[in-house]
């Protein structure tokens, strides 16, 4: 049996990075287990629905392969966020807001394997959302981020900052606001909460 992975300490740089400051980074294409949706992900059931579904597919994954000999720590949940018009991407509208939600697969995955195990993951969990879950790849490039602690609800300063910081170094906005979250809102006090913003880039 292979040692199990932790990719919070195999790619520190991108799951656990330093406590302070903004750090440009260069994200490798990896491949994701993904689910699409739009909504208040504090309101909408189709947001909780798709969050649970992927972590039932993640898990269905990493336990099915442990008799093959691979094992590894589940990745943690990401996000991808944002709106047609990004002028109007801001907390007033999340009605509006779209979103992919992902979770990293270490690279002995294959979406042969993933399928197989779709149909066990719903029998278990009687989940709709299962099938809308896919297994793609997603390559970010050059990107800005930065570790942040507290509320979901009061990222918006630290993320004004972060765009300060990219166009004082002559840096442009791309792509899709990211967010990997390290805890978990269920057990965690909120002002504790940690959270990778990251922002793509370009020259």
């Amino acid at each position: 049996m292979n040692k199990k992975v932790d990719f919070k300490k195999k790619l520190r740089h991108l799951y656990n990075p330093p406590i302070a400051g903004f750090h440009l980074v260069d994200v490798p294409k990896m491949n994701y287990l993904m689910i699409d949706g739009k909504g208040n992900p504090n309101t909408s059931a189709d947001y909780q629905q798709a969050v649970e579904a992927l972590y039932s597919m993640a898990y269905s994954v990493k336990f099915a392969l442990k008799p093959r000999g691979f094992d590894h720590i589940v990745p943690p949940l990401e996000g991808l966020w944002w709106m047609e018009n990004m002028n109007d991407f801001n907390l007033a509208n999340k009605e509006f807001w779209e979103w992919t939600m992902m979770i990293m697969q270490p690279e002995w995955v294959v979406s042969e394997f993933v399928e197989s195990v779709r149909e066990a993951a719903y029998k278990k969990k009687k989940n709709s959302s299962l099938m809308r879950v896919r297994f793609d790849a997603y390559e970010e490039g050059l990107a800005v981020q930065i570790l942040y602690t507290g509320p979901y609800e009061a990222e918006a300063p630290t993320i004004s900052a972060m765009h300060n910081f990219m166009k004082t170094n002559g840096y442009q906005l791309m792509g899709k606001h990211h967010e990997i979250y390290l805890g978990d809102p269920r057990k965690t006090l909120a002002e504790k909460l940690q959270t990778i913003l990251r922002q793509p880039i370009r020259k």
